[in-house]
């Protein structure tokens, strides 16, 4: 049955993650927080769902100080259709004046790709967030992509399953989200369930 081939393959690819890169993650971002540096996530599509409510949890949860551009709709499309697309988010990160002491999580299936032009915008990021000496991290589901290769921390979703890449990989963006505000090193106020 469907339901089985699914979550049997997202088991698997669980398996396979890399935990002690998850547990890098956390130490840092409580450096993070230590330090009263922001985070700012950031994703296209369901990752930019994902990035949203990852902000409510870093908040409320870990009490580190996040912020997503698309909880903006009305400001990032401004900046879609008056400024350049693949600046848009380079723009965001401007007017925020992302500092030394912040971190950039991204969140992607893909990773962007220069040849195909997909999710530039979040690359374009990672090289100005880089170029400002903050943090990068991305949560991906392609080891080829350009993220992985550009950004300081890379948690890759192996991508054992390619017919499945994009539901698994934005279910463990969650997933691994949740890990992080829940860490021993992270969680600082307890969830009401």
């Amino acid at each position: 049955m469907f339901e089985d081939v699914f979550l049997d393959k997202t088991i698997d690819v669980i398996n396979k993650m890399d935990r002690m890169m998850i547990r890098n993650v956390a130490n840092m971002l409580r450096g993070v927080r230590t330090l009263e540096g922001r985070l700012f996530i950031m994703g296209m599509g369901g990752s930019a769902a994902n990035a949203s409510h990852a902000v409510n949890d870093f908040r409320k949860l870990a009490n580190i100080e996040a912020y997503s551009p698309f909880d903006n709709v009305a400001e990032m499309t401004a900046r879609m259709n008056d400024e350049d697309w693949n600046l848009s988010l380079i723009r965001w990160l401007e007017t925020n004046k992302l500092r030394e002491e912040d971190v950039v999580l991204f969140l992607s299936v893909g990773g962007g790709d220069e040849k195909e032009n997909v999710s530039m915008n979040l690359v374009n990021a990672a090289n100005y967030a880089i170029s400002q000496e903050s943090l990068t991290i991305c949560i991906v589901g392609r080891e080829g992509g350009e993220l992985a290769k550009v950004c300081a921390f890379s948690i890759l979703i192996p991508m054992l399953y390619p017919e499945f890449v994009t539901p698994i990989t934005e279910a463990m963006q969650s997933v691994i989200l949740h890990l992080l505000v829940s860490h021993p090193l992270l969680a600082s106020n307890p969830t009401k369930w």
